[in-house]
């Protein structure tokens, strides 16, 4: 009798302690992801740039390195990005609806969208690639033959991209256009 009454008591300290810990939800929005803490943030942002790592081609624990993660976290954050195949290993799929929040171009300057497909943020990805072969040196092809005109954000609204090259001028002598990072800057 006494030995039940122990475990008993045993369980009931490890079910409170995992209800202590603070669970990790993933934002759905750019206001949820701006609510949430620094740490969180930089956090779901390196979870996102592990996947897209993954999907050119690095294996898991790589990418997870790469962002100083835990494999075993981004495969808990990321799961409905990342899918586990016969072999035991993780592959990213095709695309993914994981939120990212990234910066654009705009004529007051850079600001921040979120978006909730992959593929809307390679296309913003390869729009600042044209940017920055316009700002660099001085072509402006890549910007013209940009298929897509506009990104779609996290809400379902059409962002439009910044081709006028005339303002791009004005923002890159105004030194807005600098490419540190296409990700968001962390609060």
């Amino acid at each position: 009798m006494k030995r039940k009454q122990a475990r008993h008591k045993i369980d009931k300290r490890r079910s409170s302690r995992r209800s202590n810990k603070k669970r990790f939800i993933q934002p759905r929005s750019v206001e949820d992801f701006f609510a949430m803490s620094a740490k969180d943030q930089d956090l779901w942002k390196n979870v996102g740039q592990a996947v897209t790592e993954v999907r050119a081609g690095a294996s898991l624990s790589q990418a997870s390195r790469k962002f100083d993660l835990d494999p075993r976290r981004v495969s808990q954050l990321a799961r409905p990005a990342l899918r586990k195949l016969k072999n035991g290993r993780w592959a990213a799929r095709s695309h993914d609806r994981l939120l990212r929040v990234l910066v654009i171009p705009t004529r007051k300057g850079l600001g921040e969208i979120g978006t909730r497909d992959s593929r809307q943020a390679s296309q913003l990805g390869r729009y600042w690639t044209a940017v920055e072969r316009y700002r660099d040196i001085g072509d402006a092809s890549a910007l013209r033959e940009l298929k897509v005109k506009y990104i779609i954000d996290a809400n379902g609204k059409r962002v439009r991209l910044l081709t006028n090259l005339v303002e791009l001028d004005r923002l890159g002598t105004a030194g807005v256009l600098k490419f540190e990072s296409l990700y968001a800057k962390v609060a």
